[in-house]
């Protein structure tokens, strides 16, 4: 795994100090699973990661704090990779061990997921199309309603009809894809998802985390460093000391 010594925190600490004290300030903005947000000045926000792990597959709900620094740990380093190859993210800069400062773009109803193996709901909802864990032969880019209990599949044309730029957001996605892929390797990408917001002029911008949580990922003997590990039954500590194996060549 190669890591990057640019730094996409452009900040000043004067810039950050005011906006991380609304944590212990005031009760957050929106509360959702997995992040707690505070919106600042600036068309900024706070956000705080809830060590959340949540399966509807395997119907399993837990919190495991030690997941929270280490998501966090790995959407800076991702950030930083993602904004040196010109996709446009909102992160902003590290608070604490799992606050760190953005900026602020409403989040739309529904993410973009890239599949370059065919596993998880692949194989789950379209059985026989292809065998499980067999390379695609390009990646495939879909979109997902964003829906308590299970996300469903959304068709494009629902998205166009309401002028959203599909294409654009695929391109995005394939580009996130390209430079994960080349940054994890020898890792394995097998998939991921995001999402994408926009500022009031209408500029994409990526504000979903990039970490082990939204991804699938494979160490090169095989094992996984995701969240299948949970998925699968690990305990809290077994899942922790793996996803800690990815961060082995940084």
């Amino acid at each position: 795994m190669r890591d990057t010594d640019t730094d996409t925190d452009t900040d000043t600490d004067a810039d950050v100090a005011g906006p991380a004290s609304v944590v212990d300030e005031r009760e957050p903005d929106i509360t959702g699973r997995s992040k707690k947000l505070w919106l600042v000045p600036g068309d900024r926000c706070v956000v705080e990661l809830v060590p959340s792990l949540r399966s509807f597959t395997r119907a399993r709900d837990e919190l495991v704090d030690e997941t929270g620094p280490l998501r966090l740990d790995f959407y800076e380093k991702a950030a930083a990779r993602l904004s040196d190859a010109g996709v446009e993210c909102a992160f902003r800069a590290r608070l604490g061990p799992v606050t760190y400062l953005a900026d602020y773009r409403p989040a739309p109803p529904f993410e973009v997921i890239v599949k370059n193996v065919a596993t998880g709901s692949t194989t789950r909802k379209y059985p026989g199309l292809f065998p499980d864990g067999e390379p695609l032969p390009r990646p495939v880019v879909k979109f997902d309603y964003r829906v308590d209990p299970e996300d469903q599949p959304i068709g494009e044309d629902y998205l166009r009809v309401l002028d959203l730029p599909v294409d654009l957001m695929r391109e995005q996605a394939l580009l996130v894809n390209d430079v994960l892929r080349d940054w994890l390797n020898p890792l394995r990408l097998l998939d991921f998802c995001v999402i994408f917001g926009f500022s009031s002029a209408g500029e994409i911008s990526l504000i979903s985390e990039v970490s082990q949580d939204c991804m699938r990922l494979r160490h090169p003997d095989g094992s996984p460093l995701d969240k299948d590990l949970f998925r699968g039954g690990a305990s809290a500590g077994e899942l922790v000391e793996q996803w800690k194996r990815a961060f082995d060549g940084l």
